[in-house]
């Protein structure tokens, strides 16, 4: 039985974010990946266009997201679903961390206004 204990996750940082990866084929998912989204007061991070479903759980805190040029204050305990295809921003304009749980299938790619093409290593 596949177990990821709090200690073995892995932790990457991109973009003044921390993404601290559970769920990932490298760890027996084979479907499904699901990280822990840290997101520092002030952040904000560039818009990129994701190629899969995204599902990102606000666990703590408050963020402003934009989706494809709607932007919505999410607070803890609200769920933003991302369809494929969908640009997203996401900014933290407290002066607190957020932390969000997000989940989306193997193989997500993101795709950012210059044309840069992010294969982040949580998600796959």
């Amino acid at each position: 039985m596949p177990i990821v204990r709090r200690s073995e996750a892995e932790t990457h940082e991109i973009h003044g974010a921390r993404f601290v990866s559970y769920a990932a084929p490298r760890t027996g998912s084979r479907e499904l990946c699901a990280w822990r989204g840290e997101i520092p007061a002030g952040t904000k991070a560039p818009a990129h266009t994701v190629d899969r479903e995204e599902i990102l759980h606000l666990l703590t805190g408050e963020l402003l997201i934009t989706l494809d040029g709607r932007t919505e204050r999410v607070t803890a305990g609200d769920t933003v679903i991302v369809n494929p295809g969908a640009t997203l921003a996401v900014e933290n304009p407290t002066d607190r961390t957020a932390t969000s749980w997000v989940t989306t299938s193997v193989g997500l790619t993101a795709e950012l206004a210059d044309g840069t093409v992010l294969t982040p290593p949580w998600a796959n």
